[in-house]
């Protein structure tokens, strides 16, 4: 299984930067021989201030989305945020994700798999910031239910850190190998791992120093994927800029996660002890 890549803007701002940044992360992928997966939400509905810029609709934001996967023949994901969208989004994306503070929306779970269920697409679910990472035992076991087994991979897990106290989240890598143990496919979100949720009142702040530190890290302890909000211009994003990484930073980062994941490969790292 190739190492993933999931990697884009946070929200769809115009076609021009989606585009653009799809086009350079593409190249890159095709140079370090990985998977590439772009993301983009057409809506980010939990952010901070009704005054926040949330994103386009849903119909232009799958528009804009089958135009990359066409356009550059890669795979796209994008955010769910209710049931009944379960159905037009499969319909054009190949993974759809589930927010971390839906994760155990039981309905929007089965929709997701409902709309799935026969086609060559996945489920990445986030941990919920609230949750341990023992918790998600009992989101498998809901997919499992609603006939999403884990033997084929089409379901994927995601860390992306655990509320600490106020505005501030952590993360505690034991939970990369405890999740592993449901038998699915684990990214590591590095961007979200560093947000300060509401941290600056009417937004969300971020620490983008530590992005690359803690991906180096969970690639030492063992991912299959890595995911990454990433902008042309950070300072002018329109959601989440503060711990998107610079798309000029991309590529070094890319290949240092690469280089200590092989390190795993050829047996210079274990974790079975």
């Amino acid at each position: 299984m190739k190492f993933k890549l999931i990697a884009g803007p946070c929200v769809i701002e115009n076609k021009e930067i989606v585009l653009h940044v799809a086009e350079e992360l593409k190249s890159i992928a095709t140079e370090f021989d990985i998977e590439y997966i772009f993301k983009a939400s057409f809506d980010k509905a939990n952010r901070s201030s009704i005054n926040s810029y949330r994103g386009v609709s849903i119909l232009e934001g799958l528009k804009i989305l089958k135009e990359v996967k066409e356009k550059f023949d890669i795979s796209v994901l994008t955010d769910i945020h209710e049931s009944y969208q379960a159905k037009s989004i499969a319909e054009i994306v190949d993974v759809i994700q589930i927010p971390a503070f839906l994760c155990r929306q039981t309905d929007l779970l089965k929709a997701c798999v409902e709309a799935i269920k026969d086609k060559p697409k996945y489920i990445n679910v986030k941990k919920g910031q609230f949750l341990a990472p023992w918790d998600m035992e009992q989101i498998v076991l809901k997919m499992k239910k609603f006939g999403l087994d884990t033997d084929n991979g089409k379901l994927w897990l995601t860390e992306r850190g655990s509320s600490f106290g106020y505005n501030t989240l952590v993360v505690d890598f034991r939970s990369l190998p405890k999740m592993k143990q449901y038998k699915c496919p684990i990214i590591f979100d590095a961007t979200h791992s560093v947000q300060q949720p509401g941290g600056m009142g009417a937004k969300s702040g971020g620490q983008r120093e530590y992005v690359a530190p803690l991906a180096r890290a969970a690639a030492a302890v063992g991912i299959d994927g890595i995911f990454m909000e990433t902008h042309p211009n950070p300072e002018k994003a329109l959601s989440d800029g503060p711990n998107m990484v610079p798309l000029k930073r991309m590529k070094e980062l890319i290949s240092q996660i690469l280089e200590i994941r092989n390190c795993l490969k050829k047996g210079l790292a274990s974790s079975d002890y």
